[in-house]
C-alpha cells in the first residue's frame, strides 16, 4: 500500500496517476475531502492536524508521500504546516513505512548562485522560515534512521490542469485568454520551471527506488532556462497570439499588497525574480538517465491541446 497525504493538489493527482500506471494498484489517497484519481484508489478522509487521524490514515502503508499544501497565508503556514508534518512523520514511523517529502525552494538563497542539493538554507521571509524548519525536521528524521526518508524538491511549477503558480496565473492563463501577460519584477532573468507531471513522475520514481532514500533530490527540469521575455514569446507562438506582456515592478507589487492580501502574501518571493534562478537537477538525471524531461515548448503545446479538448 502506497499512501499520498494531501491528495487533492495537482502534484498529488499526477502522482496518483503515475503510481497506478507504473508501480502499484494498491493506492490510498488521504485528505480532508479526498477524490478518486484512479478507479482502484482507496479514499481515506483525515485531518493531518489530528495525530490520531493521521496515524489511522497511514497504518498499513509501505510508502507515504507528503504532498500536503495550504493556501498562501503566512499565519496559517506557521500554525499548521509543522503540526501536519510532525503528525505525518510520527504516523509513518509507527507504521514502519518509508517517507517521501515533497518540498519547494522557499528556504534557499534568493540570488543567482547555482542551487544544488547542498545549497544552504537562507530563507527570506516568514514562509521561507517555515519551509526551512520543515525541511530541517525531515533531515533530522533522515539522520535518525528509524525509517527510510527522502526529500524531493521542486522549483516553481508550470503545468496543465489546476497547476497553481505565478507563471501559470500571470503569464500562461493570460496569454491563453488573449490578454496581456504580466511578468513579476524583471523580464530578463532566467527562470527554472518544472512541468508539474514531471515533478510527480520523478517523485514516484524516487519513492520506488530503494537506494534513493537517505538523500535530498532536486526534481528534473529543462536546462534551457528561459527569461520571462523568451517564455512569453515562446508561449505566444504556441498559443497563436501576439507576444504581449508588461513588467510589474517590485514597487508596483509592493503597493498592490497594501490593498490585496493575495499580492501581499507573495511579496517575500519577489527577490527570486530579481536574479537568475539556477536550480540544478543533474543529480537526478545522472541517477535516472532514462527519465524524459518535458521541455518548455512541449509543456506549452500540451497546455494548448488541453484547452482544445471538448
Amino acid at each position: 500500500m502506497q499512501t499520498i497525504l494531501g491528495a487533492t493538489g495537482q502534484i498529488a493527482v499526477e502522482l496518483a496517476r503515475e503510481l497506478r500506471r507504473t508501480y502499484t494498484g494498491d493506492l490510498r489517497l488521504v485528505s480532508r475531502n479526498p477524490r478518486k484519481v484512479n478507479d482502484t484508489d482507496t479514499l481515506v478522509p483525515a485531518d493531518l492536524l489530528d495525530a490520531r487521524q493521521a496515524a489511522a490514515a497511514v497504518a498499513g502503508s509501505s510508502i507515504v508521500y507528503f504532498t500536503a499544501g495550504l493556501p498562501p497565508d503566512t499565519a496559517l503556514w506557521e500554525a499548521q504546516f509543522p503540526v501536519m508534518l510532525r503528525n505525518a512523520l510520527e504516523a509513518t514511523r509507527a507504521a514502519g513505512a518509508k517517507f517521501v517529502y515533497f518540498d519547494n525552494t522557499y528556504m534557499y538563497p534568493q540570488d543567482d548562485r547555482v542551487l544544488t542539493e547542498d545549497a544552504p538554507f537562507e530563507p527570506v521571509g516568514r514562509k521561507g522560515r517555515v519551509r526551512a524548519a520543515m525541511a530541517s525536521t525531515v533531515l533530522q528524521e533522515m539522520a535518525r534512521g528509524d525509517i527510510p526518508v527522502l526529500i524531493g524538491r521542486a522549483p516553481e511549477f508550470f503545468g496543465p490542469g489546476k497547476t497553481q503558480s505565478i507563471t501559470n496565473t500571470l503569464v500562461i492563463d493570460a496569454l491563453k485568454a488573449g490578454k496581456t501577460a504580466r511578468v513579476p519584477v524583471r523580464d530578463d532573468t532566467r527562470r527554472t520551471l518544472i512541468w508539474t507531471p514531471d515533478a510527480s513522475r520523478s517523485l514516484a520514481a524516487l519513492g520506488n527506488t530503494p537506494d534513493a532514500f537517505g538523500q535530498s533530490w532536486h526534481l528534473p527540469c529543462d536546462d534551457d532556462r528561459l527569461t520571462y521575455e523568451q517564455f512569453v514569446v515562446l508561449a505566444s507562438e504556441v498559443f497563436g497570439v501576439p507576444p504581449s506582456y508588461k513588467v510589474l515592478g517590485k514597487w508596483t507589487m509592493t503597493a498592490a499588497g497594501l490593498v490585496s492580501k493575495q499580492v501581499r502574501e507573495l511579496r517575500e518571493l519577489l527577490p527570486r525574480y530579481e536574479k537568475d534562478n539556477l536550480f540544478d537537477s543533474s543529480k537526478f538525471k545522472r541517477r535516472f538517465p532514462e527519465f524524459q524531461v518535458t521541455s518548455y515548448r512541449r509543456g506549452l503545446e500540451l497546455i494548448r491541446q488541453e484547452g482544445m479538448t471538448p
